[in-house]
């Protein structure tokens, strides 16, 4: 079976909806995140919860663009745990947006979240 299936790809936007919702959000790269965060016209320290749930909200699991079966993250912090990338035409932000998260028990890893390139 070729993971991850779509309904496993719900419930992980769903369990990073639920943790950025909750305020559950880690940074893995904060200088390069807060250099992207200007590129999307928002404050990182400010505004990021605000957005990132509408965000996560607005990409459906037809949207993910990562690996079959999902790459595994080599950064100490996360490291073992799955990488899920999407990329989805946002309202939020009126562009498509890259987003590549990693989650922990109910803790939201944001690695990317930046402008399509």
């Amino acid at each position: 079976m070729k993971r991850p299936s779509p309904k496993e790809l719900f419930n992980k936007l769903r369990e990073a909806k639920n943790a950025a919702a909750a305020g559950n959000v880690a940074l893995l790269n904060q200088s390069v995140l807060a250099i992207d965060a200007i590129d999307l016209d928002y404050v990182i320290d400010n505004e990021l919860l605000k957005f990132l749930p509408e965000c996560l909200a607005e990409i459906k699991p037809a949207d993910y663009v990562g690996l079959y079966p999902p790459q595994r993250s080599y950064e100490t912090e996360i490291k073992g745990l799955e990488l899920f990338a999407f990329r989805a035409q946002s309202e939020t932000f009126n562009c498509e947006v890259y987003i590549k998260f990693a989650l922990a028990e109910d803790f939201l890893w944001l690695v990317s979240f930046h402008k399509n390139r």
